[in-house]
């Protein structure tokens, strides 16, 4: 099979400020896979936070033969290019996906079939609030008014201040996610004074590397709490149990499709809510994440939601939710604006 890549940069409907970052764009890169003129596709959505950069995985692309074997099993597939991708968990990522979107298309199945998942997804996905103008906040939950729940990005300063701007234009369940940006003593302030609020859980409020404090908030806290940076892939789980109340399953941090259904399976022994996320990623990524929406307890699938040049249709949302595409692999079709920018 042939391997070809493309850098795409996408560009947000608003500057997506969180607690340590705000972006006006992200470059990605798409990863196309062909076998008999059949295409797969993969996103790869770098995060600094995780020490990958756009530069390192194209520099990584690049020491990849253009000519693959032909893989039918995705963990043969995994194992196969693993060695070489640098541990840069994203790429990893997006070639797991083109393959499994390209062994669907094969098959002719849906990619969820293939995975042992469902098609019927019942959650509602969230819509994230970034931090940012607060001038800007009112037009933001506009944006959302097609949605049940929304994520508000908190750790950067304003914190209340932002939840009562809220609560001034709607009372829709709130989930909040600090991404790391609080410490303990803020955290537990913060946690007594959403209690009231309709917030449904916290996200991260602490640093990742503070495993013990967050277990002391875990016993205080009147909210559930969930894991994010502290989780990106199934061994991480069995330490979270004390800390935690779930974990946030994201196909760009856990290094591919293969992934997931173990994360699914370690937080289900442990105990552990399963909330489904994402980076800010077009429509690839995020149909790839709906993939496995049917089993999940939460959905914050909403990157491509926040981006206003999206190359490709895929998983759309009604009243919330969403649906899944019909047809075999991830179910994804060029739109008219990615037919203008050359990809395939």
């Amino acid at each position: 099979m042939e391997l070809t890549f493309t850098p795409y940069r996408i560009t947000c409907a608003h500057p997506f400020g969180i607690s340590r970052s705000t972006h006006e764009f992200y470059d990605i890169i798409y990863i196309y896979l062909e076998r008999d003129g059949v295409i797969g596709r993969g996103e790869v959505a770098p995060s600094g936070r995780y020490g990958e950069s756009f530069s390192d995985c194209i520099e990584i692309l690049n020491t990849f033969s253009s000519t693959l074997p032909d893989f039918e099993q995705l963990q043969e597939f995994e194992n196969y290019y693993r060695p070489n991708s640098g541990g840069v968990s994203s790429l990893e990522t997006g070639l797991s996906m083109a393959l499994v979107d390209l062994l669907g298309h094969h098959r002719n199945q849906p990619v969820h079939e293939i995975l042992g998942f469902g098609k019927v997804v019942t959650k509602p996905t969230s819509y994230t609030i970034a931090i940012g103008d607060l001038k800007l906040l009112k037009n933001k939950i506009q944006d959302a008014n097609d949605y049940q729940i929304l994520k508000i990005k908190l750790g950067a300063g304003k914190d209340k201040e932002i939840i009562e701007r809220v609560r001034q234009e709607t009372d829709k369940l709130i989930r909040v996610d600090a991404n790391e940006g609080w410490s303990l003593d803020e955290a537990r302030d913060m946690c007594n004074w959403l209690e009231d609020k309709n917030v449904e859980f916290i996200e991260q409020p602490l640093k990742a590397d503070e495993l013990p404090l967050m277990k002391e908030l875990k016993h205080t806290s009147p909210i559930p709490l969930i894991a994010d940076e502290n989780c990106l892939n199934a061994d991480d789980i069995p330490q979270l149990t004390e800390s935690f109340h779930g974990i946030n399953i994201k196909l760009m941090k856990c290094g591919g499709c293969a992934e997931v259904p173990k994360m699914f399976k370690y937080a289900n022994d442990s105990g552990l809510k399963v909330m489904l996320g994402c980076m800010v990623e077009s429509s690839v990524g995020i149909t790839a994440m709906s993939q496995f929406a049917s089993q999940a307890d939460y959905l914050d699938l909403d990157g491509n939601l926040l981006i206003n040049n999206d190359p490709y249709d895929g998983v759309k949302v009604q009243n919330g939710i969403p649906i899944l595409p019909n047809g075999n692999g991830f179910g994804l079709t060029l739109n008219s604006h990615g037919k203008k920018t050359g990809l395939k």
